[in-house]
């Protein structure tokens, strides 16, 4: 699960408990004008196909975390549940193109991400 938090003009990603050990990352720091947008999917932590695994762990159904390849772009994900899904697309200027993330209340964390992004300067 990650906790999603406002410092100043980034977003942080805080991914909590084993998943740190899992995803091979413990935090992502993401400037607001790097994030697109974001949206509840559960679609997209479904299935057991999620790419090729660059650095993490994925058992379908179980865990999907860490670092993945799919369809051209380089994905971060840390999901057990798919119904508190949601997606973070970014720009050009980040490692990865999406985060795919699961966090406690989903329409709360997008309408964080929306919030914080559209009052930006």
């Amino acid at each position: 699960m990650v906790d999603i938090t406002l410092e100043g003009d980034s977003l942080v990603f805080e991914v909590e408990g084993w998943d740190k050990l899992w995803a091979l990352r413990s935090r992502l720091q993401i400037p607001l004008s790097h994030i697109k947008g974001a949206r509840v999917d559960d679609a997209a932590a479904k299935g057991w196909w999620h790419g090729v695994r660059v650095g993490g762990a994925d058992i379908p159904g179980v865990i999907t975390a860490g670092t993945f390849y799919t369809e051209g772009r380089l994905v971060f994900y840390d999901t057990h549940k798919p119904e508190q899904t949601i997606v973070v697309d970014l720009d050009k200027h980040e490692n990865f193109d999406a985060l795919i993330l699961q966090v406690r209340d989903p329409a709360g964390a997008v309408k964080l991400i929306t919030d914080a992004t559209s009052n930006r300067a």
